[in-house]
């Protein structure tokens, strides 16, 4: 060893502080001195300064020194913050419990207090009274009776309450469940008060609308057959298309455009309230499909005087004398007569027509079109939307014709039908 080190190292010292040499060495070669030239361009100077490697080295500790204390205390922050939150919460929680179960034990020992004087009376009643009677004994024990199942009951409790670690406790504060029963009897009384006048006013509700109901049910029906009775003539013709009235009236509540409005939607109320409401649902219901079926049907005349000159079915053709199959009423008019859409709708055809002449063709929903042929003039467009009463154009004698009149069809689906019932509708 000894060789060793006079082999290697002039001293002893020279062994011992070579490690630090070394590391020294390494904080050299790390960190060189360094020189840093500053001009002092007003009055022309220059001056050096120099750092050194122990400067430099001690500046970069004191740097990581603060990214290691801000890691450590961003970690702190993040991590045992809430941690230390968690257990302040989780103390303040058992301190509660610890509370709440201090009140339950000062409780229950009242309660112990109360029975074991009504216990130690009626033992002296039983004991000192000689001229009760059997009943009397007998109830005097059934009181004992009960008061030993509250003890019981007390024991159990309080067994529980030192042994069960899931125990939670029964009571707040005395104080504080005294003043709560006193809030609550008063919210109580203030409750019973409301609760009359809630009852009170239900009661009105259900006048008001037992009135109401009543009311809006005879408008209905009133309505209803009303409609029904303007409607009796066409029900014939209905039914040869092979549609019944209700068939049209789902179908016109389902109908919608900006003209009859939007479509119907049924109510389907709760089978336990009063069957009323749903009568006065489905009344409401058939009263709407009526009416809007009402609108829009092609019913009445597309004219002002009606003077009809041909009626719809077999005839002797004008122009070859023979029988001929006519699918629609004739009206007479002179050129220039006024003719009126019968029932809002859409305009699907307006041209010429090989046979018809100047046609117009409209389209009036649930698969109902009207058409008015041999017109002298047009007044509207395709897809345009008119309402009842509207002039769609002029009586002329255009086409197949052998003078002035206007040819009326109303067809279902697209096939033609005897319009009469329709046309004297209205």
């Amino acid at each position: 060893m000894i060789n060793f080190i006079t082999r290697h190292f002039t001293s002893l010292w020279s062994f011992l502080t070579s490690p630090f040499r070394a590391i020294w060495r390494l904080i050299v070669k790390l960190f060189p001195p360094r020189e840093f030239t500053v001009m002092d361009t007003p009055r022309g100077n220059v001056y050096t300064f120099q750092q050194s490697t122990f400067w430099r080295f001690t500046k970069f500790c004191g740097k990581l020194g603060l990214v290691i204390w801000a890691s450590w205390s961003t970690y702190v922050f993040i991590y045992h913050r809430p941690m230390l939150q968690r257990r302040t919460q989780q103390l303040e929680e058992v301190r509660d419990m610890h509370e709440r179960q201090m009140t339950d034990l000062e409780v229950y020992l009242q309660k112990f207090n109360q029975l074991t004087k009504e216990l130690n009376v009626i033992d002296d009643k039983i004991v000192n009274a000689e001229k009760l009677t059997d009943s009397q004994k007998e109830n005097l024990i059934n009181d004992k009776s009960k008061i030993w199942g509250e003890l019981d009951f007390l024991k159990t409790r309080l067994t529980e309450m030192f042994t069960n670690e899931d125990y939670r406790a029964e009571y707040t504060k005395i104080s504080e469940l005294s003043a709560e029963y006193e809030l609550t009897r008063a919210e109580n009384e203030e409750l019973k008060k409301k609760d009359a006048l809630i009852l009170e006013s239900m009661q009105k509700i259900s006048e008001a609308d037992n009135k109401i109901v009543n009311l809006v049910s005879t408008m209905a029906t009133e309505n209803i057959d009303e409609i029904k009775n303007e409607m009796k003539s066409i029900n014939n013709t209905i039914a040869s298309l092979g549609l019944t009235q209700n068939k049209l009236v789902r179908s016109a509540n389902k109908y919608s455009n900006h003209l009859v409005g939007s479509a119907f939607n049924p109510i389907e109320l709760d089978k336990e309230l009063d069957p009323k409401y749903q009568k006065l649902a489905d009344d409401l219901e058939l009263w709407h499909g009526l009416s809007k079926l009402d609108k829009l049907l092609p019913l009445g005349a597309p004219v002002e005087k009606v003077r009809v000159t041909s009626n719809y079915g077999t005839r002797t053709d004008p122009f070859t004398g023979e029988q001929k199959r006519h699918r629609g009423i004739d009206f007479a008019g002179k050129i220039g007569t006024p003719l009126m859409a019968v029932a809002p709708g859409r305009v699907i055809s307006a041209g010429e027509r090989v046979g018809y002449g100047t046609t117009v063709e409209i389209d009036h929903g649930l698969g109902f079109t009207t058409l008015y042929a041999h017109l002298s003039q047009i007044n509207v467009s395709r897809g345009d939307w008119v309402r009842a009463g509207t002039v769609i154009g002029l009586a002329g004698s255009s086409g197949r014709s052998t003078g002035p009149h206007l040819h009326y069809e109303i067809r279902y689906k697209g096939v033609p039908f005897d319009p009469t019932k329709f046309v004297k509708e209205k």
